[in-house]
């Protein structure tokens, strides 16, 4: 059962790691269910494999498809390929070279998406279930992002969000609605208890970063390089319909967006600080201003606490 795990978790990895946008270890070790120090065994375990893992500059990793060198086979073409060299290539020390080739660049990426689909599709399966019948769910070791814990979440669940990608749920233990991701469920558990608080379900539908509506939401105007753009489509397609182009611009674009809370946006801007400009909200920008301050005091912080260690040690 341990290597059954071992193979499933690999291939998922696989799949996770060619899709965009690249992923750090902290996310792909959520999404996996597993330590981040099993996932860097995962990643070695990958390189071995021959797949060409690769790390950005924001020490996120992904897998490089190189299309221009390699042709993609379907599976029945790849089975077709495998039987010809079998019988016509016995002898030939290409031979195994040419089907390892074939069984990596193929079988075990359709494997490892279909699995991943398959997971997911479960849980969506089961949570739709509990939403027919009324009742009450657990959601096993939810990765939650926000209070950085993984633990066993009860909750009445009330619908999904558009995309499939969240579930709108009012949690028992908070008395508050919330939006929990699919991908950080690890399992989920219908209860035979029936649905207690229907009068407290409130969905609202969130904006492009997942967050719910509050009392509070604010416009937010940015100006985008095309990295920037790019990277933006990728993470958050939702956001998509509020992207433009600039009127005789050499490749930056405008983001007019309406967005419920200040964390995602914030994150996306300071992780590409250089690729993106702030136009509107003067709220936000103050907002932007005190969380680089207090960046910038714990980088020198960190910076004066290694000195002075260092200093213990050359006295």
């Amino acid at each position: 059962m341990h290597n059954q795990n071992r193979i499933f978790r690999v291939l998922q990895l696989i799949a996770i790691l060619q899709k965009a946008p690249a992923k750090t270890i902290r996310h792909l070790a959520t999404l996996l269910n597993t330590t981040e120090r099993t996932t860097y065994r995962y990643l070695d375990l990958i390189k071995q494999l021959g797949f060409d893992l690769q790390k950005d500059t924001f020490n996120k990793y992904f897998i490089v498809n190189n299309n221009s060198n390699t042709v993609g086979f379907t599976e029945q073409e790849a089975n077709l390929l495998n039987q010809l060299l079998q019988s016509s290539a016995k002898h030939n020390k290409l031979k195994e070279s040419i089907l390892k080739k074939i069984y990596l660049n193929n079988n075990i990426a359709i494997s490892g998406t279909n699995l991943l689909k398959v997971h997911l599709g479960k849980i969506i399966e089961t949570l739709s279930k509990a939403i027919l019948t009324n009742k009450q769910v657990v959601l096993k070791k939810y990765h939650s992002a926000n209070t950085q814990t993984i633990k066993d979440r009860l909750v009445e669940p009330i619908k999904f969000t558009d995309n499939y990608t969240a579930l709108a749920a009012y949690e028992i233990e908070s008395s508050e609605n919330k939006y929990f991701n699919i991908e950080r469920i690890a399992d989920v558990k219908i209860t035979t208890k029936p649905i207690e608080f229907k009068q407290k379900h409130n969905y609202n539908t969130p904006d492009a970063f997942g967050f719910g509506a509050t009392t509070n939401c604010y416009n937010i105007k940015l100006r985008l390089n095309l990295r920037a753009y790019v990277i933006l489509k990728e993470e958050y397609p939702m956001a998509i319909p509020f992207l433009k182009a600039e009127p005789k611009s050499n490749n930056t674009y405008l983001l007019n967006i309406t967005v419920n809370d200040f964390k995602p946006i914030t994150r996306f801007v300071i992780g590409l600080i250089d690729d993106v400009e702030v136009l509107g909200n003067t709220e936000f920008k103050a907002h932007l201003k005190d969380i680089t301050k207090k960046l910038l005091n714990n980088t020198l912080n960190i910076h004066a606490n290694k000195t002075s260690r260092n200093k213990s040690k050359i006295e």
